[in-house]
């Protein structure tokens, strides 16, 4: 049997993904179950997390959104088993039920991002109906399913567009978007679009896909036309806002610190991981993969998946997917 890990050069630069032969799964233990794959989605590895959490292996198993039968649900981070492989073996706790309505590869390709919206929304800047929420690159797998949640809760959504077909695509959303800022040819000024659809007032709830942090010659060009600069982020929120930042490495000046401090604005950093990271929040973890499979059912998610792949491409595919080079999300089927 199969499966798909990665390498790591000794420079900690270079990574190479390897079909491995497994060997056969050992006798399930108690509150173990085997799980016959059918469809597995791909996600950047985030190689600086395992090394900071002391997790680095010759071979790290790649895949860990997982939908078959028995169940499906998402792998630990220190999982053995790869996802991509026709079975695993994983402990009941990290599952929750497929409704019958909801595709193989719709569970795996919405399970993660799910997670990651429910935690920067939910939990971390508590979205409610009537709040304003601006959400970065709206048209990426992530960004799709916020905007869908935050629609679902009633709150006015704002979006930034990286290419003129994001652009479109935002623009017939349903049900609307109140502004997209097209940010592709760099003469858009996110700050003040968006200080303009809130009356001055600003927004609420930032979700941001990075941010700008040192001036423009310290940037690459790609970085300076599509992301805005952690000082328009703070300008934009409003009183009491949330900033929830995909950025681990942002650095903040007393004087950011000191316009935060006047608006009372929080900043949260996303990290999907830490529900793994402790069995105190085990509970709330699993009501949000159970929550994110009945919104799959009744139609309030529609994820952007791309067309399913087969085993034998996910080598390449999951080569595209580290560069970070996609922008629907990429599932295998088995």
């Amino acid at each position: 049997m199969k499966g798909l890990y990665f390498q790591q050069s000794s420079t900690n630069e270079e990574i190479t993904f390897v079909f491995q032969e497994r060997e056969n799964l050992p006798v399930t233990e108690d509150n173990y179950v085997k799980l016959q794959v059918k469809a597995c989605a791909l996600s950047q590895i985030n190689t600086k997390l395992l090394a900071e959490m002391k997790m680095e292996k010759e071979f790290f198993p790649v895949g860990r959104e997982v939908a078959g039968i028995v169940l499906d649900g998402i792998l630990p981070l220190d999982s053995e088993d790869p996802g991509l492989c026709e079975a695993v073996r994983v402990h009941e706790h990290y599952l929750v039920h497929k409704p019958e309505k909801v595709t193989w590869t719709e569970a795996a390709g919405t399970i993660r991002d799910g997670l990651r919206v429910y935690t920067a929304l939910h939990y971390l800047s508590h979205l409610s109906p009537g709040k304003s929420v601006l959400i970065m690159d709206g048209a990426s797998a992530l960004g799709t399913i916020a905007i869908q949640l935050a629609h679902h809760r009633g709150a006015k959504v704002i979006s930034t567009a990286c290419s003129l077909e994001d652009k479109q695509f935002l623009e017939r959303f349903r049900p609307p978007i109140a502004r997209v800022i097209d940010v592709s040819n760099g003469k858009a000024h996110v700050a003040e679009s968006c200080l303009e659809e809130t009356g001055g007032l600003g927004v609420d709830i930032v979700l941001d896909a990075g941010v700008r942090l040192y001036s423009k010659d310290d940037e690459p060009a790609e970085k300076l036309q599509l992301l805005p600069h952690k000082h328009d982020i703070i300008t934009l929120l409003g009183v009491g806002g949330h900033w929830v930042t995909t950025e681990e490495n942002l650095q903040l000046d007393p004087p950011d610190s000191h316009c935060l401090f006047l608006k009372g604005a929080a900043v949260a950093f996303l990290n999907d991981e830490v529900w793994n990271l402790s069995n105190v929040q085990q509970g709330k973890y699993l009501c949000i993969l159970k929550d994110v499979m009945e919104k799959l059912s009744t139609g309030v998610f529609r994820p952007q998946l791309d067309e399913p792949i087969p085993l034998y491409e996910a080598k390449v595919t999951m080569e595209v997917v580290q560069k970070n080079q996609g922008r629907k999300k990429q599932v295998v089927q088995f």
